[in-house]
């Protein structure tokens, strides 16, 4: 079984750590803009993907850099469909100058949290996807709402699970407001991926780029992934 381990970059302004956590993931969802990262950054992680044969991917969210677009902000549907397909378009003119394309499409933060509960904002999310192409993969929370909104609108779709999070009963993340919403311990984040993967329910597993100890945990979700 093939497992894809990706990572939320483009958000901090730290090469050589951005450089590190490429070493062990397959795919990179990159900032473009909403809650962080700019043009430089964009082509910078877009370039660092290219080298590594690593699938480039898009990750809109709330326009809210103030808050890291962690925090739920009052969009119309039409608002939320018109930011992440700018911000989509904005990632493909640097994506495309490296030589490079953008595979899929994950949103970020608040934005992902309340699509996976709120059909009317996925459907937004899923039509902006649409209108610039729908032969992307949007990546969502796996059992949630988003996903089986994108595959009524015939989106092709991940179903995604995070090594580095903690899960409320019902499926849904654990706030971050809580202390123990982050895995921080690599042997404890490897074996809740090696779990995901061997129910066979998830096609992709996250670890964020901005997890303390981010890069011991890809390496030993990797590990643990592969062996």
């Amino acid at each position: 079984m093939t497992m894809d381990l990706n990572c939320d970059m483009g958000e901090l302004d730290d090469a050589a750590h951005e450089a590190a956590l490429m070493e062990f993931i397959t795919s990179a969802n990159i900032a473009c803009g909403g809650h962080a990262g700019d043009e430089a950054t964009m082509e910078r992680t877009a370039r660092l993907a290219r080298s590594r044969g690593v699938r480039i991917g898009a990750h809109p969210s709330y326009p809210d850099r103030a808050n890291f677009g962690r925090l739920e902000i009052a969009l119309t549907e039409a608002d939320i469909e018109t930011t992440v397909r700018q911000q989509i378009e904005r990632l493909e003119a640097v994506v495309q100058k490296v030589g490079g394309r953008i595979e899929h499409v994950k949103p970020h933060g608040a934005l992902y949290n309340v699509a996976a509960r709120e059909a009317g904002v996925a459907r937004a999310i899923g039509r902006a996807v649409q209108a610039w192409n729908r032969e992307a993969t949007l990546f969502g929370l796996l059992g949630s709402r988003s996903l089986d909104v994108w595959r009524a609108m015939g989106l092709t779709v991940a179903a995604e699970a995070f090594a580095d999070r903690r899960y409320e009963p019902d499926g849904s993340l654990r706030p971050r407001q809580f202390a123990d919403a982050l895995i921080t311990d690599p042997h404890e984040a490897a074996a809740q991926a090696f779990r995901f993967a061997r129910e066979g329910k998830a096609q992709t597993i996250c670890v964020h780029g901005d997890t303390p100890g981010a890069v011991g945990i890809l390496k030993a979700c990797r590990a643990a992934l592969t062996e």
